[in-house]
């Protein structure tokens, strides 16, 4: 490339250089899946709901609330200190475990398995969605509290209790029949791993035992064992949902059919609002719609590694590559058993499938992406600049009145840092310096030799001149070596001072040490 086309392609990439780069593509790219996400489900639940006579917005106002309430907990995700996510991380994990144990006990069967649980009003939660957010939050910050204790050279005090906890949450998830989130939440506990440092050989066996007990999960059951079949023989397969989701993908061009205009969404693909709405997708939009999709998941792994590189703090480094792993992994292993690259998993497409647990999980994954982004080097300085300036005046007059009561007094117990003053360049009063030495060795005039022991090696403090606004006749006050002011000195300050050239009598309370001047004396210079 010439050094023309590599200054174009600097000054293209310039802008990823800024603070501001991975909140502005976090928030961008999230909030741009979302929408197509309210769009898609809008289209393909409508068809279903029509189908049973219901109405063909209940699913999408289900979604919309949903989403709504995920932007409420993303924007307090972001602006919340990252010591609180630390602090509340065992609870959560707790709380995860509890809400699966839950399920297990009273969750209500759907379709052969056991994964939500009703909470009322015929809303239903799937808790493990939310034990992936919990096992995360508190993998990284057990990973970066043994970082700061120094912890992590003994493979026993790396993996204990992480792989004990990763057990426990992937044993009940299993239990509920949900392969596909027990191997999102072995992702994590491999990006912990990979980003805190883990040896080779060790992470290699980790992996080795992960690898085998996905392939004894698959074993024991027979439907799984079918589908990793089907996916090995694809012209001997027999399943209805991979056919019919390659045929939607395949049959939408490269523009689609339209939005809104499926026709396989009409009972041909199974789950086609949550599971396989990347094939509806495909059918309406064409590659042109799944190419943007891919696109802004694209983005969105760029924006989160970006701020794992960039932030100092461990747990935030930990939770940002956690959490991007999360996502990304979970919207390939979608896309890829859609389009036949992978056996089906039944995970949902982040952002974009059907499902009120999944949407709120997944906004606060990103609301902390985004706590993680504005702690980056100059983020916050760049966002309180490109803040509008209504909000710049608000801010700085709440800084201002910060502390003030309505009567006028100070509310604050820590009282204000005096200001200091400007720094002078001269000498501060009470330094000392020897004097330079002279090629004779011995003082350097008369009055130096009558000063006193004081001109032997050190030259007393000078003192300041007047100003030049004060009245010339008077002169500055002396004052002793103890700080106290001498009588006679005050008199002689008092006196007038004779005219030049004139040799008239000697002030009142003049020291009788010194001697009379003679004509050829050189007088010493008197500071102006």
């Amino acid at each position: 490339m010439s050094a023309a086309g590599l200054g174009r392609l600097r000054a293209a990439l310039a802008p990823l250089d800024r603070p501001l780069t991975s909140y502005y593509l976090i928030l961008g790219t999230s909030g741009l899946l979302l929408a197509v996400g309210l769009v898609m489900v809008l289209s393909t639940s409508s068809a279903s709901q029509l189908d049973m006579g219901g109405s063909p917005y209940s699913v999408f106002v289900h979604q919309l609330i949903g989403a709504l309430a995920g932007l409420a907990m993303m924007w307090v995700l972001a602006r919340l200190p990252p010591k609180l996510l630390r602090t509340v991380a065992f609870p959560l994990l707790l709380a995860a475990i509890a809400g699966l144990v839950l399920v297990l006990a009273f969750g209500v069967p759907v379709a052969g398995v056991r994964r939500w649980i009703y909470v009322g009003g015929g809303v239903q939660v799937q808790p493990s969605e939310f034990a992936k957010l919990a096992f995360l939050i508190w993998g990284a910050d057990l990973l970066a509290r043994k970082e700061k204790l120094g912890q992590l050279n003994d493979w026993r005090t790396l993996l204990i209790p992480l792989l004990p906890g990763a057990a426990v949450v992937a044993l009940l998830v299993i239990l509920g029949d949900d392969l596909g989130t027990t191997f999102l939440l072995l992702v994590i506990l491999l990006a912990l791993l990979w980003v805190i440092g883990t040896p080779a050989r060790l992470f290699a066996g980790i992996l080795g035992l992960i690898m085998f007990a996905l392939l004894l999960l698959v074993k024991v059951a027979q439907y799984r064992s079918g589908r990793i079949a089907d996916f090995l023989n694809p012209t001997l397969s027999n399943d209805w949902q991979l056919i019919q989701g390659k045929y939607a993908v395949g049959s939408g061009g490269l523009f689609g059919v339209g939005l809104g205009d499926s026709q396989q969404k009409w009972g041909w693909v199974p789950n086609a609002d949550t599971d396989f709405i990347f094939a509806i997708l495909g059918e309406e939009l064409g590659l042109i719609g799944t190419g943007c999709v891919v696109l802004l998941y694209g983005g969105l792994a760029y924006a989160g590694l970006r701020v794992a590189r960039r932030v100092t703090d461990p747990f935030m480094r930990l939770a940002a590559a956690g959490a991007t792993a999360w996502i990304v992994v979970q919207a390939l292993v979608n896309v890829c058993a859609v389009i036949g690259l992978l056996p089906i998993t039944g995970v949902p497409l982040p952002l974009i499938s059907q499902g009120l647990s999944s949407v709120l999980a997944t906004m606060a994954a990103i609301g902390m992406l985004l706590c993680f982004a504005r702690r980056e080097p100059g983020a916050m300085e760049a966002l309180a600049m490109a803040s509008p300036r209504w909000w710049r005046r608000l801010g700085a007059a709440a800084r201002r009145d910060e502390g003030i009561t309505r009567d006028g007094r100070s509310s604050s117990r820590v009282p204000a840092k005096p200001r200091l003053a400007p720094a002078s360049t001269s000498r501060p009063e009470g330094a000392f310096r020897r004097p330079a030495a002279r090629p004779g060795g011995g003082p350097s005039s008369a009055s130096q030799r009558r000063a006193g022991p004081e001109s032997a090696g050190f030259e007393q403090p000078r003192r300041p001149a007047p100003s030049r606004l004060a009245d010339p006749g008077t002169r500055p006050v002396q004052a002793g070596r103890s700080g106290r002011r001498r009588p006679q000195a005050d008199a002689v300050a008092r006196a007038p001072r004779p005219a030049a050239g004139s040799r008239g009598p000697a002030p009142q309370g003049a020291s009788q040490r010194s001697r009379p001047r003679t004509p050829g004396a050189q007088r010493p210079n008197r500071p102006q």
